[in-house]
């Protein structure tokens, strides 16, 4: 095997695990991809459908909470996390590469910043909603989730947070059904923002199904450590890692 693809498939299968742990696996994709030599936008693109595959199985992890949730509500963040993640994908489509290098390491010290301030942020905003949705909490909502549609298909990492984040604020209190809601409009968001990348050719095939099956892999095994291994060593890790890939980007 050669030293790109010991250094991708290593990076998908850190990914794999770190996602299935607590999340941030776009941490090491991405900078992985960079180090190879692909085109930053290409980079993004071929990184988002690297760890796409793991949203479907998060979202049929979840069949039972979805099938309890009103199937309008489902339709309609659907809908909204669609247009969404295609905007997103056009706006990086557009971006000049230098651009998108530049932004880079702000994008991943904001993703290292929800994912650090995860647990607050949400116990937060879940005491300000209180235990019943106000009038407002369907249309902030929405405005909520297209704006993070846009980033999540612009830049996937923080994604889950600053979901999950949105649906506990807005009167989802069951955070069994809050994640199913999450792992859902993930699927779905990714999965158009798959498609737009794949129909402007900037998936570099081979890297991204190549990463994905060891991105399937790490999952498998991230799943099995999430019982020995304590939760706190585990965000510390991820924290770290974002940290260090910033200042490498910021170095650059």
């Amino acid at each position: 095997m050669s030293d790109t693809w010991l250094l991708l498939l290593s990076a998908a299968l850190g990914a794999g695990a770190l996602n299935a742990l607590a999340g941030g696996g776009s941490f090491l994709t991405l900078p992985a991809l960079f180090q190879v030599g692909l085109p930053p936008i290409a980079a993004n693109a071929t990184s988002t459908v690297a760890v796409s595959p793991g949203y479907l199985g998060s979202t049929l992890g979840f069949r039972a909470e979805l099938a309890r949730l009103p199937s309008a509500l489902l339709w309609k963040d659907s809908g909204i996390c669609a247009l969404g993640g295609l905007a997103g994908a056009g706006l990086l489509l557009v971006t000049p590469g230098r651009l998108f290098v530049a932004v880079v390491p702000w994008l991943l010290l904001f993703a290292t910043a929800v994912f650090a301030a995860g647990p607050w942020l949400i116990r937060r905003l879940k005491q300000r909603a209180g235990p019943v949705p106000s009038a407002g909490a369907g249309w902030r909502r929405a405005l909520g989730l297209a704006a993070v549609s846009i980033y999540g298909g612009y830049f996937n990492g923080g994604l889950g947070i600053l979901l999950l984040a949105l649906y506990q604020a807005t009167g989802v209190s069951d955070l069994r059904e809050a994640n199913a809601l999450k792992n859902l409009n993930s699927l779905v968001l990714s999965s158009v923002s798959v498609l737009t990348f794949a129909w402007a050719g900037q998936v570099h095939w081979p890297e991204a199904l190549g990463m994905a099956v060891a991105a399937i892999v790490g999952g498998y095994l991230g799943a099995a450590l999430t019982r020995r291994l304590p939760a706190h060593w585990v965000r510390a890790f991820v924290i770290a890692t974002g940290l260090f890939m910033a200042a490498k980007f910021l170095w650059r």
